[in-house]
């Protein structure tokens, strides 16, 4: 799937929603003869496919954004158990292949990070390595971010993820020291051995398309272009 990008994350409200409307942003404003899709194929509870609905002009049906979609904002195993359904990861792989072969550029937000549960028995990790999903992990700057980082590549590595890069993502007002005391890139390559493709800044107004694209200029879109 070269053309299809994972968003993850080291854990819930890392940052994978925004880079993921940032990612979007920036494609549409400088790639606009090209098409773009965008998936959460997971969701508990309301959310980024409304925002995603919301923000874009997206050629495709909330139920092709999500597949499968449970009312509480829980796990996955137990969102869907509250609702006596089952986790259907079939016609999620089928929607994905569908909008994967009529995108030039597919985005795929997941749920939580990638050691989040899927089912009983898979990970966000499990699938992604399975499925073979080029993989973007967002990383907040915060104290004990390196080490988070370090267990997300390891968890990674053992399930075979192709992990292309790291994203920091300020998550509140941080200043050019914060970022390098908390989350210093060299530390963090030297650590892992992926590259740090940027720093997404804390923006007050996230919906603002023309802001988002502006913080997209400044990611490594080398990587990110697959």
């Amino acid at each position: 799937m070269s053309n299809t990008l994972l968003i993850t994350g080291t854990d819930t409200g890392a940052g994978k929603t925004f880079l993921t409307t940032v990612l979007a942003a920036y494609w549409r404003k400088y790639r606009p003869q090209s098409s773009l899709g965008i998936m959460k194929p997971i969701q508990s509870g309301v959310g980024d496919r409304e925002l995603y609905h919301a923000l874009f002009t997206l050629d495709q049906s909330p139920d092709e954004t999500t597949p499968l979609y449970f009312k509480a904002p829980l796990a996955p195993p137990i969102a869907a158990a509250k609702e006596n359904r089952t986790i259907d990861l079939a016609l999620v792989w089928q929607t994905l292949l569908k909008l994967q072969q009529r995108r030039d550029f597919l985005l795929v937000e997941s749920l939580g990070g990638l050691g989040s549960p899927i089912t009983h028995e898979l990970t966000v990790a499990d699938l992604a390595g399975e499925w073979r999903l080029p993989t973007i992990l967002v990383v907040p700057v915060r104290l004990g971010a390196i080490a988070q980082v370090v267990a997300n590549v390891a968890l990674a590595r053992q399930a075979k993820v192709n992990l292309r890069g790291i994203v920091l993502n300020c998550t509140q007002p941080r200043f050019d020291e914060e970022i390098a005391d908390l989350t210093p890139p060299e530390l963090i390559q030297s650590f892992t051995h992926i590259p740090v493709l940027g720093c997404l800044p804390y923006l007050e107004e996230p919906t603002n398309l023309t802001k988002l694209a502006q913080v997209g200029s400044n990611l490594d879109w080398e990587i990110l272009s697959l």
